[in-house]
């Protein structure tokens, strides 16, 4: 079944690139050159770079390496995905570009242009018509034929109609032409059969050919709609990642959410959680990106905070400098922090130790009493495969349910588990609300909740869209966040 998968995955990688290079380099070429194996050069590099970034970051390869390939890697996947939207796109602008240009070109062209039929090649004199024979030609009714009473032979004396000096030659002669013996094509002056030279049928000499009105598009036409749409899908698709990289760097910006509790008491009424989750720090989000998350939530002034996991892509050796700025947070009850999928491919256990040392406390399953809710945290999904995988019994089996409760999930599909064990509110993140859209349809597909706050039965749950990115640096519809979750009491 894998096997089968991979090679699904490999041959709809290939026809979309193979696509994507004949719309944006063969479609706008005449022929081919150097632009269409350099668009080739680029497409199958920039595939190279994104994997071998995937590879390096999963593989723990030196971490100079992995910032080496991340950058274009990593822009080359958001880019290539914008791109191909962008071209199929186009697939629907095409045909009604080249119809408006028709129809443009066709207003301007003057009046009555049309395209006139082939002229019928000269017959020479004496030959039977075109589609007879000279054996088989029937004469016109009331003439006699050869060898029937009433036809003379020509003497030597009698002109043939259509030879000079006859009575019937072609209209319009006159003077020497008429008096004179008729050369040949060959023998004739080049300047004379330049000017009776027929154009042949279907040249782009013919009257009317490769104008309006023809019924066909031209190649150089063809050639032009190509050039605009491909320029237009490419220059969209820079703008979109290039924006959409900026939102990331600047750093997330601050969402305010009120969420009620009915068992919170009135002293806790305007409790502020910040919550922060998919921070990713990596070889692309490194110190100076922590750093400015750190200044933002320390700004808000919260009462506590909360780091629902996917803080890291690497190890502590390679991003332990990275994570230095975590030291600074503050808050009046203290920083909690969870594990999330990314903490399990980077040594969990050695982060869960980092991340206390600089100040923050791991809930791993654990539970503490604050003064008026409980706080609890379990170990995401991904720990299953070590033996630390989420244990809600062992959070939330023995505490008192007459308490609010607030929990920390890294994901959403948690939800289940927290509402048969009475949780108020989840808090949760993971899912980056689609970081590029139309991702937010497949991570629709695989969570209750994409981004925000929703109701599960008597449990709620937000889900933070994160401050960083995964892979590419870059969020397109999907913009980062820090959240400050102010509770109510319903008591207030």
């Amino acid at each position: 079944m894998v096997i089968v998968f991979a090679l699904v995955a490999l041959t709809v990688l290939v026809t979309g690139n193979w696509y994507l290079w004949r719309r944006l380099f063969r479609d706008t070429t005449r022929g081919p050159g150097w632009a269409r194996r350099g668009g080739a050069a680029l497409i199958a590099g920039g595939w190279v770079l994104a994997v071998g970034a995937l590879v390096a970051e999963r593989a723990g390869a030196p971490f100079w390496l992995q910032r080496v390939l991340a950058w274009p890697g990593f822009l080359w996947l958001a880019l290539s995905v914008y791109l191909l939207l962008g071209v199929v796109a186009g697939e629907a602008v095409r045909p009604l570009l080249r119809r408006f240009l028709e129809k443009r070109a066709r207003a301007a062209a003057p009046a009555g242009t049309s395209v006139a039929p082939p002229r019928p090649d000269p017959v020479p004199v004496g030959a039977p018509a075109p589609g007879q024979s000279g054996s088989g030609t029937k004469p016109a009714p009331g003439t006699p034929g050869p060898g029937e009473p009433g036809q003379r032979k020509p003497g030597p004396g009698d002109r043939v109609p259509g030879e000079p000096g006859s009575a019937k030659s072609e209209p319009g002669r006159s003077g020497p032409e008429q008096s004179g013996p008729r050369q040949p094509a060959s023998k004739q002056p080049a300047s004379e059969r330049s000017a009776s030279a027929e154009p042949a049928p279907g040249s782009e000499s013919q009257p009317g050919a490769g104008r309006p009105g023809s019924g066909a598009c031209s190649p150089s036409r063809r050639l032009f709609v190509s050039r605009v749409v491909a320029g237009a899908a490419a220059a969209a698709a820079a703008g979109t990642v290039g924006y959409g990289t900026y939102g990331v760097l600047r750093g997330p910006r601050v969402k305010r959410v009120t969420v009620p509790l009915a068992k919170l008491p009135r002293a806790a009424h305007g409790y502020r959680i910040a919550v922060v989750s998919d921070i990713h720090l990596g070889p692309v989000l490194g110190r100076g990106f922590a750093q400015k998350v750190v200044d933002t939530i320390n700004a808000t002034q919260p009462d506590l905070i909360a780091v629902v996991g996917d803080l890291v892509d690497g190890s502590v050796k390679d991003l332990g400098p990275a994570a230095a700025p975590l030291s600074q947070l503050r808050a009046r009850h203290g920083s909690y922090f969870v594990t999330g999928n990314h903490e399990y491919f980077s040594g969990a256990e050695s982060w869960v130790a980092e991340v206390r040392r600089l100040g923050l406390t791991p809930l791993e399953n654990a539970r503490t009493e604050l003064a008026w809710f409980d706080l609890a945290g379990v170990n995401d999904i991904a720990g299953e495969s070590e033996g630390q995988g989420p244990d809600f019994t062992r959070a939330l089996g023995d505490r008192d349910t007459a308490r609010a409760c607030v929990l920390l999930a890294h994901q959403p599909v948690q939800i289940h588990d927290a509402m048969r064990h009475g949780v108020d509110l989840q808090l949760s993140g993971h899912t980056h609300g689609g970081q590029l859209w139309p991702g937010n349809f497949v991570a629709a597909a695989a969570n209750p909740t994409v981004a925000g706050l929703e109701r599960h039965g008597d449990t709620q749950l937000y889900v933070s869209r994160g401050a960083g990115a995964w892979g590419p640096p870059t969020r397109v519809g999907a913009p980062s966040d820090i959240t400050v979750v102010e509770l109510a009491s319903r008591h207030a």
